[in-house]
């Protein structure tokens, strides 16, 4: 069982994650990776049938700040506001860290102020202890759809 003072650390990690991204820190939301991390994007289609084609992945934190640092200064993409919405955390304590999971709902808001739902999913993180900071070691955004309204420019 997880204690609730470390449930409460693993609760606001997850709500930095998505703060982050909401606020459009996208460099600072790179820190919360531990340098190993693996950041994936799959549809629950492909993953029920056991197919490995991830709709955006990163194999350690460099790529992910790539990534990120790509966003910045080559592509281009529909400029929005993104704003998550989180369910109940769920903490499982595993070996060396916790196997964290989570239902989300993604909005966007385009600069014309319209707002739709951009992507419905769950988390499925493994969060380890590292020099004292609570890091991702993975984070697996399964999405219900593969079918992505516009580009799938930012993280989820």
């Amino acid at each position: 069982m997880t204690r609730p003072e470390r449930y409460y650390e693993l609760e606001m990690l997850l709500e930095t994650y998505t703060r982050l991204i909401d606020d459009d820190q996208l460099e600072a939301w790179v820190e919360l990776f531990a340098p190993e991390a693996r950041y994936e994007i799959i549809s629950r289609e492909n993953l029920a049938q056991g197919l490995r084609l991830p709709l955006m992945l990163c194999e350690n934190r460099d790529m992910i700040s790539d990534r990120i640092m790509s966003l910045r200064q080559a592509n281009i993409y529909n400029i929005h506001t993104d704003r998550h919405m989180i369910s109940q955390l769920r903490v499982e304590a595993v070996e060396g860290g916790y196997r964290l999971g989570a239902n989300y709902a993604l909005f966007q808001t385009n600069q014309e102020g319209v707002t739709q739902l951009f992507s419905v999913g769950r988390y499925d993180d493994l969060v380890r202890e590292i020099e004292g900071r609570l890091l991702f070691v993975s984070k697996r955004v399964i999405v219900d759809t593969a079918a992505v309204l516009s580009l799938l420019a930012t993280p989820i």
